[in-house]
């Protein structure tokens, strides 16, 4: 049984149509979209700000969800696929937005609608990521635009095969 825990009377918020995988922890104010899905080993801590995610969002295998105490929430929007071991911290990340394997968004970043942050990139605190861009690298910059094609072949294909994939442990 995954780990889903009150803390100072705030109970995670979890749609009946989203998965969460056996060894994932969810506590706190934490509160979720439909069709969302919480993969093995991920951690989504809600206990010392608010953590507020959309419709089909993912949390990948060994990804971190946090947030800063009583000032950084984290507020994910909708259709996001947050990846493998990243760590998202007290951020705000808009809809339709693909967060790379181990990249890492640090306090008080925007990640606009329709972008991409590649993997292992670092989001330093208070970098806005402009719509329809990607970014990577340590510090992360801007390295291009995206196109159309990305948008629908990487950003809205992996969402929705995190939505699939999460069927099959329904079964």
């Amino acid at each position: 049984m995954p780990v889903i825990k009150s803390v100072r009377g705030n109970h995670p918020q979890i749609p009946e149509d989203c998965f969460v995988a056996e060894n994932a922890t969810i506590v706190g104010e934490v509160s979720m979209g439909k069709q969302c899905s919480v993969w093995f080993n991920a951690v989504i801590r809600g206990d010392v700000h608010f953590i507020k995610m959309g419709n089909k969002v993912n949390i990948q295998d060994g990804a971190v969800i946090h947030a800063t105490y009583q000032k950084s929430p984290t507020t994910i929007g909708n259709n996001v696929s947050i990846g493998h071991n990243a760590l998202v911290h007290g951020c705000t990340i808009k809809d339709n937005v693909l967060v790379g394997m181990g990249s890492i968004i640090m306090d008080d970043c925007v990640i606009e609608s329709n972008s991409i942050i590649a993997a292992g990139a670092v989001v330093t605190k208070n970098t806005i990521v402009e719509s329809g861009s990607i970014y990577a690298g340590v510090p992360a910059k801007k390295v291009k635009d995206i196109s159309k094609e990305l948008i629908s072949g990487e950003i809205d294909r992996i969402a929705n095969n995190y939505v699939k994939y999460s069927s099959w442990f329904k079964e």
